[in-house]
């Protein structure tokens, strides 16, 4: 026991100082005698004690399992290791009392351990505590006892240490409460390393089927199900949040933190696909969850009710994926994700790969998507470039009205007549026929890449 009997320094004034007030300190060989005297006490119990540890350890194992639930749990499941730990600490304990310098070092290793060891086992720290000052108080109650037995005149001696005894009590209890905590912070690291690793390796498409079950146990995640992935960046830290809550509320989610990216593993709710009434929730975001967090709640799918109104528009640039089968696919889903991420516009919004099957082919494939803006819309290069945008912007809007040339005039503010020509013009250009299916596709795509590559 550290430190069990504290030097008492007598300050003396220098010569020609004035006296210091309050009362005079008694005279130095008085308190020496006295010092000496309880000295003498102390180590003569205490090596009483040591001889009789055995005995000490099982009344302060019982006493942990009357009065203590997580100790009692402990020696249950394992009665000679606890037994063990408690006598090796009361003998650190008993063992400086009798020569401090000797065993403080020894005994501060002894406590750090225990702590460490018993915060990589779970137990409670307040149990620990509890259990370190019960046993301070067995080891004091042991020096009284024995005290009495042998010479009762020297109790009073006692007094002059015990406050030395509850101060190492103290010591070792804050020793105990640091190393616990630390070794909680490292295991709390470790956990959440090695759950980084295991999502980095399922959304990199690298994960092993052997990893598979680990990996779902860790995310609390089946490893059979119907899983999304939703990529998510912004310009600042509470967008990217806001958007990551909006596809986390209502259901359960794993949340990977990147550097530029961060990725939620969402699972699908039974029956759901990801793809039915998403059309209203084509952009935006929500508000947010913590890094790597797995959220709970009843499934629903990036279709549903819920996740539609979950999302608003705002500056995160959000992709959502299709769906896949199981935990395997989700690195399939995270790069269909990525291809949404790249077809959102800059200044934030959403996009769902199942409302842009055909733009996300033309992204997929961004040389074949040139090839096709060349053949298709390259004849329109050598007009004048305001008289180009006019066009493509005419054969756009057209195509979003269904080839209604009334509505696309409402949409250009000019007559149904001037739509028509334009188109017009169009054919003679690049000599394809609007009224031709195959160029019709050909057109769209090529119309999707150039905005696509524009942004």
């Amino acid at each position: 026991m550290h430190q069990a009997l504290r030097s008492r320094t007598v300050f003396r004034p220098a010569p020609g100082a004035p006296a210091a007030p309050g009362p005079r300190p008694h005279p130095h060989h008085v308190r020496s005698l006295i010092d000496a005297d309880a000295l003498r006490v102390l180590h003569r119990a205490a090596r009483v004690l040591l001889a009789d540890l055995p005995d000490l350890t099982d009344r302060l194992v019982t006493a942990l399992q009357d009065q203590e639930p997580a100790y009692r749990a402990a020696v249950t499941s394992d009665p000679t290791a606890t037994w063990q730990e408690v006598h090796r600490s009361l003998r650190h304990s008993v063992s400086s009392l009798i020569d401090p310098r000797g065993s403080r070092d020894a005994a501060r290793r002894c406590s750090w351990k225990i702590g460490a060891t018993r915060a990589e086992q779970g137990l409670p720290l307040d149990a620990l505590l509890h259990a370190f000052r019960l046993g301070g108080s067995l080891v004091w109650q042991g020096l009284i006892e024995e005290t009495c037995r042998t010479a009762p005149e020297d109790v009073r001696l006692l007094v002059h240490i015990a406050a030395d005894v509850w101060n190492f009590v103290d010591e070792h209890c804050t020793l105990v409460a640091d190393a616990y905590r630390q070794a909680e912070r490292q295991l709390a690291w470790r956990r959440e390393n090695r759950l980084r690793v295991l999502a980095g390796a399922l959304l990199d498409g690298a994960s092993r089927i052997a990893d598979l079950p680990e990996t779902a146990q860790a995310l609390d995640l089946p490893e059979e199900g119907r899983y999304l992935v939703v990529a998510v960046t912004a310009g600042c830290p509470s967008d990217a949040a806001g958007a990551r809550a909006a596809h986390a509320r209502g259901r359960r989610a794993y949340w990977h933190t990147g550097v530029e990216v961060d990725y939620g593993i969402v699972l699908l709710g039974e029956g759901e696909n990801g793809s039915e009434g998403e059309g209203a929730s084509a952009s935006g975001s929500g508000s947010g969850s913590g890094s790597g967090s797995t959220i709970r709640g009843g499934g629903a799918d990036a279709g549903s009710p819920s996740v539609s109104s979950a999302v608003s528009p705002g500056s995160a640039r959000t992709g959502v994926s299709t769906a896949v089968s199981g935990l395997a696919a989700v690195g399939d889903a995270r790069r269909l994700a990525d291809i949404a991420l790249g077809m959102c516009p800059r200044p934030g919004g959403a996009i769902r790969l199942t409302e842009h099957l055909p733009a996300a082919l033309v992204v997929s494939a961004p040389d074949l998507g040139a090839a096709l803006v060349e053949r298709v819309l390259g004849p329109l290069s050598g007009l004048e470039p305001a008289d180009e945008a006019v066009l493509l912007d005419t054969l756009a809007t057209w195509l979003a009205c269904d080839g209604s040339a009334q509505r696309a005039g409402e949409r250009l503010y000019c007559h149904r007549n001037t739509v028509l020509n334009r188109l017009r013009r169009y054919e003679q250009l690049t000599g394809r026929s609007l009224s031709r299916p195959a160029d019709l596709v050909e057109i769209s795509l090529a119309l999707t890449a150039r905005g696509l590559h524009a942004r």
